[in-house]
Formats: structure tokens, C-alpha cells, sequence
């Protein structure tokens, strides 16, 4: 049966010659897996420019509950970006966003909440003139919230720490920015120095991983730290 849906692209692996496997977040289904064949060849080139990490979609989708790999009928960009493709400190942070979703996105079920909540994110770092350079750590502390461990202070994140022999301390500087975060202030003028910024990915990595069993590496990591240098 086709469906239509939004989506965002996660990431994708080659397959086969000239084919795809694509995982999306879909409005309407959750986190779901599509094979796209024919797209990496010399007619389908630009077809995959739809398949980039971040890219926002509209899909008409196949939807067998039997598969675990659906196809797609129909799709377009329904919000091209305008500058996070062009702009290295953007496409990090885009990057760097999109795999933690692909390492903790797991349910194949509706979620509109969480795809507004992501949509917009994407849709805003676009249109950031200037300050977005925190975007990263804000999203990783309200997605911590949809994930169901948002902590209501930084202290908190300080006594799960200490309660599970996490040896990660909390500097009064990062207490201080973490609770202007979570308060929901404005972290587009906020002054961050790198060295801030650094420790506070720390702290918010150690506090994922706390929460989610098996975290793997982050490799976009190493990326973002040398942009935001």
C-alpha cells in the first residue's frame, strides 16, 4: 500500500553496483530502511542528491509490515537548503547530528513530536545567519528529552555521574552554560570558547552513554572539533 509521508535522511551504504540502502525518519512510520536502486548510476545522479545526510523529504512510500526493507514511489526535497550544504560549520553539525540519530533511532512508529522537533532544528541551522555554533549541544540536551533522560539541571547530570563512577566532573563553567541550555535561553549569543564547547560535548557524550546501552564512537566527532576550532 503507498503512503505518503516527510522524512529526513539519516545516512546511506552502497549496494550493489549502482543501488542504495537509505535509512530515513519518517513522519508517519519512525525510523525506516529503503533500497533505491539504479540511483548511483550515470542516469540517477541526481536522484541522489536526495539521499545526502539531512535532507528534508517528501516520500510516497510502499509499506510492507512484513519487509524490513520498504520502497519508494515518489520523492522530492519539500525544503532545499540554502546555505548548510555550502557551509562547512553547518554540514558538520548536520553531519554530526544525523549520526546520532542513526545511533539511537530505533522505533519503527509515529513520532510527529520528534519529526517536528528535528525538522525544525535542520530548517533553523539553514537559516542561521550567525551564532549557530552551539546549535550541537542544544540538540543533543532537547533530544535527550524525546529520548526520555533530559536532566532538569546540570546537577543532575553531576549526580548520575557520580552514582555510576562516571569520572567526569563538572567545572563550575560548564554547570553554568548547561543550566542556560536547559533553561531554554537563547544559545545564539552566547559566548562559548572552544576549549568550553569541547568539555561540554564531553559531558553530554559521558551522559548519553550513560543512558543508551552500546553507544558506539561518534566518528563525525573528530570533524566538528577541527571546524569549530
Amino acid at each position: 500500500m503507498l503512503h505518503k509521508t516527510r522524512g529526513i535522511i539519516i545516512n546511506f551504504i552502497a549496494y550493489r553496483e549502482t543501488s542504495i540502502i537509505a535509512k530515513v525518519y519518517t513522519e508517519e512510520f519512525g525510523i525506516q530502511t529503503y533500497i533505491e536502486n539504479g540511483v548511483r548510476s550515470s542516469r540517477g545522479r541526481n536522484r541522489m542528491a536526495l539521499f545526502q545526510p539531512a535532507t528534508l523529504l517528501d516520500l510516497v512510500v510502499y509499506m510492507n509490515p512484513k519487509k524490513d526493507i520498504q520502497r519508494i514511489s515518489e520523492i522530492k526535497c519539500n525544503n532545499p537548503y540554502q546555505t548548510l550544504p555550502y557551509d562547512v560549520l553547518k554540514s558538520s553539525i548536520a553531519l554530526f547530528m544525523t549520526e546520532i540519530l542513526h545511533k539511537t533511532l530505533k522505533e519503527e512508529s509515529e513520532n510527529k513530536p520528534l519529526f517536528n522537533f528535528l525538522n525544525q532544528t535542520l530548517i533553523d541551522l539553514d537559516e542561521a545567519k550567525v551564532g549557530f555554533e552551539n546549535t550541537h549541544l542544544q540538540f543533543l540536551l532537547n533530544f535527550a528529552f524525546y529520548l526520555g533522560f533530559a536532566p532538569q539541571t546540570a546537577k543532575e547530570i553531576g549526580s548520575q555521574f557520580k552514582e555510576n563512577g562516571i569520572p567526569v566532573m563538572l567545572s563550575p563553567d560548564v554547570e553554568n552554560t548547561l543550566n542556560h541550555f536547559i533553561m531554554g535561553n537563547s544559545y545564539a549569543d552566547l559566548n562559548v570558547s572552544r576549549s568550553l564547547r569541547n568539555e561540554l560535548l564531553n559531558v553530554l557524550l559521558a551522559f548519553y552513554r550513560l543512558h543508551i546501552e552500546n553507544l558506539s564512537e561518534i566518528k563525525s566527532m573528530a570533524v566538528l572539533r577541527e571546524v569549530l576550532g
